[in-house]
């Protein structure tokens, strides 16, 4: 890479894979054999391998980053994610990196992606290799995530009778929700799968750890989100916290007591009597005004100036007691 100086242009060279990439394969061709599928992962196992053991985690795994040459050679292609994620804080504040379908269920969750997480994309891809379609059928990240928690998807020798048992088995120990379930490292994996092909099933029993206990099953049904799991003096506390929030839920649209109506401080029904009462008592001090003022207006032209301007001052005196005598009533009544 660097900068062409007659052009002004940077540019980047990277090696040409003269053949089609693995989403290229199973688009044109559809599923491979299982002797062709093994190979192109068992290379894509060792390519891992070599990255996990220098510090690197692909974040990226998926078909269309497996380049098979017309010779059959596999190179891992695309670590830009990657590398941007050792150079950058992005992975520390929860962001999920890579294609939504190849995440692992602790990827999806949004912890920090770890080789382990690597080894389950490569499942995904051996999955699509051996049976042509995704382990789960997923409109968004959310029901990936649960999907992954629940339960196993179908197995390859289900979907696909030419998938020898022991191969099936071997692609779900790499796709199993906890990461310790899975192979300790990318050549464990390759081992796994080369002897699967010949018949050798790997010595774990996937699908009895899958099984999920009424705890965690509670707590995806309350919406929390999926966690490790909790140590067995923790679990009870967390099973209660669904079944303290139900009754409140079903008492919710019962109309509230009187009582409670007036009692309760802000509340709606205590604002309607208050400004109820309010236009009562302004409407009534608006005809005591009215009446005050045409008594002063009637006893100013009967009399003198002064006399006049005196009664009006008594008769002023009283339209204010009666003002302050409404105002003391009103505050009584509103207090």
């Amino acid at each position: 890479f660097g900068l062409d100086e007659e052009t002004a242009r940077n540019y980047i060279v990277m090696e040409f894979v003269d053949g089609e990439s693995c989403a290229e394969i199973l688009r044109d061709h559809g599923p491979l054999g299982n002797r062709d599928a093994v190979n192109v992962l068992v290379q894509a196992c060792r390519g891992l391998d070599y990255a996990h053991r220098n510090g690197v985690v692909h974040r990226d795994v998926k078909p269309g980053n497996l380049l098979r040459s017309r010779d059959n050679a596999v190179k891992l292609a695309d670590f830009g994610i990657a590398k941007a994620a050792e150079q950058s804080d992005i992975t520390k504040v929860g962001s999920v990196l890579g294609t939504a379908a190849y995440l692992s269920p602790e990827q999806a969750r949004g912890e920090p992606a770890g080789p382990t997480s690597d080894l389950y994309a490569l499942g995904v891809v051996a999955y699509q290799l051996l049976a042509g379609r995704l382990p789960y059928d997923a409109a968004s990240l959310t029901d990936l995530a649960r999907l992954q928690e629940t339960s196993p998807p179908p197995r390859l020798d289900e979907l696909n009778p030419d998938v020898p048992s022991a191969l099936a088995e071997a692609v779900m120990v790499a796709l199993h929700r906890d990461p310790e379930r899975r192979y300790a490292d990318a050549a464990e994996m390759e081992r796994a799968l080369g002897d699967a092909l010949q018949g050798r099933a790997p010595a774990r029993d996937t699908e009895s750890t899958w099984v999920i206990d009424d705890t965690e099953a509670t707590r995806m049904l309350a919406g929390t989100q999926a966690t490790t799991a909790m140590p067995p003096r923790e679990r009870p506390q967390r099973r209660l916290e669904p079944i303290q929030e139900a009754p409140p839920r079903s008492r919710r649209p019962e109309p509230a007591p009187p009582a409670r109506r007036r009692s309760a401080p802000g509340g709606r029904g205590q604002a309607r009597s208050r400004g109820s009462g309010m236009r009562m008592w302004l409407a009534l001090l608006l005809v005591l005004a009215l009446v005050a003022g045409g008594i002063a207006i009637y006893q100013a032209t009967q009399d003198t100036v002064q006399k006049g301007v005196q009664l009006k001052r008594d008769v002023q005196g009283q339209v204010q007691d009666a003002v302050d005598e409404v105002k003391g009533l009103i505050e009584d009544n509103t207090r």
